[in-house]
């Protein structure tokens, strides 16, 4: 079947490197990517990590699309709890007058950090009321329907919203948002159906699934690359849950949290990794199973070439499948 190929990216900054590397290091994997035919460059949100330069991508965004000339780009997503709905939308309307037709608004849910950064981003706000993200998601619209947030571009942003539930397809249908189900975090085949359904259901148009993707010059090498990613899911004793990267990182949620009663649960997500062609077929195959239209691929290796290389052998595997 026939789909798209998008990518997510963090800014990872490898062991000894630094954020400015990493900064480049993105610029150069989403122009790589433009000439390998990927259809959209998106940017993650998160805060106060060592291991990612990525804190902001509405800002990072207007550097890719001034580097590059016809990929989309945009975010992946912006954590809307933290932030004025308004200023959003002027920040990505000014984006789209910017690159027309190129930018996408990509929200999410998460707090994209730790406990004590949360709080330093939502500092003014009311603390006896948290913020209703479906809520904020409705006013967001409301603003990208209007005139009052300025400019006005020719072409307005792409809205997009990144889910992991049901209920959060159910939302995107409602708001007539494009869906994409975070598929990297949580890949229950179960879950995923259930989250989809509910935005076709719901009157959705064709949704996509994020996943993680890696490919090597041989199979070995790449799941060699991949074999200790890990997935720390903390689970406060409220019930608050968050998916991180290391256990120091979901502890220190919990101590900052000021929980005691938490539990950790180690997974090791679901990589496809292997050759550009294995990587292809797998592909393939979750596209026809989820009948979803666009793959947005999450790349766990932090190297920039090992990077660029894995795009490269996957777009080159789909190209030898369709030969």
């Amino acid at each position: 079947m026939t789909y798209f190929l998008s990518l997510l990216d963090k800014s990872p900054i490898p062991g000894g490197s630094n954020p400015e590397r990493a900064l480049a290091d993105t610029v150069a994997y989403a122009r790589h990517a433009e000439k390998l035919g990927y259809h959209r460059f998106w940017l993650a949100e998160h805060h106060g990590s060592a291991e990612v330069a990525g804190v902001a991508p509405e800002i990072l965004a207007a550097w890719v699309l001034a580097s590059t000339e016809r990929i989309r780009v945009g975010s992946g997503g912006v954590m809307l709890q933290h932030y004025s709905p308004f200023k959003v939308a002027e920040t990505f309307r000014l984006l789209a007058a910017l690159a027309p037709d190129r930018v996408d608004l990509g929200i999410g849910r998460a707090p994209g950090g730790l406990p004590q950064t949360t709080q330093a981003l939502q500092a003014r706000l009311d603390k006896s009321a948290p913020p209703d993200f479906a809520a904020l998601a409705e006013e967001l619209d409301g603003h990208l329907n209007g005139e009052l947030a300025r400019p006005l571009p020719r072409v307005a942003p792409r809205r997009v919203l990144l889910g992991g539930s049901p209920d959060s397809g159910a939302l995107a249908a409602r708001l007539g948002w494009d869906f994409v189900f975070a598929g990297h975090f949580n890949g229950d085949a179960a879950l995923i159906e259930a989250s989809l359904g509910a935005y076709r259901t719901g009157g959705g148009r064709a949704p996509a699934l994020a996943v993680h993707a890696f490919a090597a010059t041989s199979a070995a090498s790449a799941r060699d690359a991949v074999r200790e990613t890990r997935i720390f899911r903390v689970t406060l004793s409220d019930g608050r849950a968050l998916n991180l990267r290391s256990r120091e990182q979901a502890e220190s949620f919990a101590r900052q949290a000021g929980d005691s009663g938490f539990t950790i649960r180690e997974t090791q997500p679901h990589v496809i990794a292997g050759s550009g062609e294995d990587v292809r077929a797998a592909l393939d195959a979750l596209a026809e199973r989820f009948d979803v239209n666009e793959l947005v691929l999450d790349n766990p290796v932090p190297d920039g070439a090992a990077r660029r290389l894995s795009i490269e052998l996957i777009a080159t595997g789909t190209r030898r499948a369709a030969a």
